[in-house]
């Protein structure tokens, strides 16, 4: 007599996969809207920088606000929160945006990376094109070098 473990399984995990994609896309929504990043130039996962410099208080005080709660706290709620905040924002760009075209560039290459290579391909058979037809141009019968 088989015992057939996999459906059940494969219920809960997938179960739980929906959960987990459906808090992510609400936190990434809320991180999108306002803002908030991590950053790069932070201790651990530089999420108490980024909160500080996204709420415009000293880093030094949040963290000291991080670090007893922490403590008064135990691991389980503060240290998970931190570690999930960590995994689920977004790095800080490298250089800032200018308008809403870098800023929509940046999202789209954080949220899906294939499809921002893809947009730089496109860009780049675009430009060949345009070579391939001005040497073409150049080169063609029309245009003689006397």
């Amino acid at each position: 007599m088989r015992r057939r473990y996999g459906h059940r399984r494969n219920g809960h995990f997938e179960n739980c996969k929906r959960q987990y994609s459906g808090l992510k896309n609400r936190f990434e929504s809320l991180a999108s809207s306002r803002g908030i990043y991590r950053s790069r130039r932070g201790i651990f996962m530089g999420v108490c920088r980024g909160l500080a410099d996204y709420f415009n208080v000293s880093v030094f005080w949040l963290r000291c606000i991080t670090l007893v709660l922490f403590l008064f706290t135990g691991f389980w709620p503060i240290g998970v929160m931190y570690i999930i905040a960590g995994l689920l924002l977004k790095m800080e760009p490298v250089s800032p945006l200018h308008d809403e075209k870098d800023q929509e560039f940046y999202d789209t290459y954080t949220h899906s990376r294939q499809s921002a290579i893809q947009r730089v391909k496109r860009k780049f058979e675009n430009i060949e094109r345009r070579i391939q037809r001005m040497e073409d141009t150049v080169t063609s019968k029309e245009f003689d070098w006397k």
